[in-house]
Parts: structure tokens; sequence; C-alpha cells
């Protein structure tokens, strides 16, 4: 255990949950922000579109900006490195399943080239972060630089799993 307070088992079935036990299936398309982000990370690359109206850069993208309610302006490739924002570290999975080990998620702030976005505001990007548990509470993570360590070319199939984590720059 790296600290932390664990949970148990029969904890976890105490949280209020439905079960289901109907399968669903589902037939569902990227959409076109969606389909160019997941591409561009197929790729090494890492999209995001822009609102100037309000300032803002989305990573994911969207096409309409929720702070405007207007069209966003344009599509803009941000870099794979930036400064972590927060970070939790977490002992149950998506699933809700316990972790053999835990794994740390933080926000990361991705940096945005170019003088046209400097005034633009990046709420951050939402992904595992490959530091030790203890940085997170030793507060050591907060405002580190990182960098996406990507799967190599050969493997990547346009998820966000494609970056396996952010980790420290060195």
């Amino acid at each position: 255990m790296v600290g932390g307070t664990p949970i148990k088992e029969s904890d976890i079935k105490n949280y209020p949950h439905e079960e289901w036990t109907r399968p669903f299936q589902y037939n569902v398309t990227a959409g076109t922000a969606y389909s160019k982000f997941l591409e561009g990370l197929r790729n090494g690359k890492i999209y995001g579109t822009y609102c100037s109206r309000c300032g803002q850069v989305f990573v994911p993208p969207k096409m309409y900006c929720p702070y405007c309610f207007k069209p966003v302006d344009g599509w803009v490739e941000v870099k794979d490195e930036g400064t972590v924002i927060t970070a939790v570290i977490s002992y149950i999975s998506g699933t809700r399943e316990p972790l053999k080990e835990p794994k740390v998620v933080g926000v990361i702030k991705l940096d945005v080239p170019g003088k046209e976005f400097s005034e633009h505001r990046f709420p951050g990007i939402m992904h595992y972060l490959c530091v030790d548990p203890e940085d997170v509470k030793s507060m050591k993570v907060f405002g580190m630089r990182v960098k996406a360590r990507w799967k190599p070319a050969n493997q990547r199939t346009g998820s966000v799993l494609d970056i396996e984590c952010f980790e420290p720059v060195r």
C-alpha cells in the first residue's frame, strides 16, 4: 500500500449504484471534432479548437464554445508538453474494481504555441501521470512540467490511450 485510505471490496459494494443486466449495443460516431482529434493522436499530434471571443482552447476539441454558445473559430495544434494543474491518486478502476497498484490521474495544461494564443485560456486535459504517488502526497507534482509518453507509432490506434501517460520533463 502506497498510502492514502485503503478501500475494501465490501466498502465499494455499499456505494449507491445500479446493476444492469440487459446488454446494450451502441453504434456511435466520433463526429467531426473527435475524428480529427483521434486521427491526430494516431499521428502523434494533439489538436484542439479555439474560441477568439472568450479566449478558450478546447482539448479534446469542441465545435461550439460552451461559454459563448457560438461556433469555434478554428483548429490549433497544441504541444504534448505542459504543466500539471491538479492530481489525485486513484485506488479504484473506472469499473469500480480495486487496483493492485494505484494510478495517478491529473489535469495537464498543455502549451499552446503561437503568440496569437498567448491570451487564450486552456482548462486542461485529464490523463494518467507517470509519477510516484508520493509526489502527489508531498505536493511535488503540482506545477510540474510533463511531456506525453506516446506509444510506438505502429501501436497507435487513434485513441486517447495512444498517450500512455504524461511523465516529468527531465
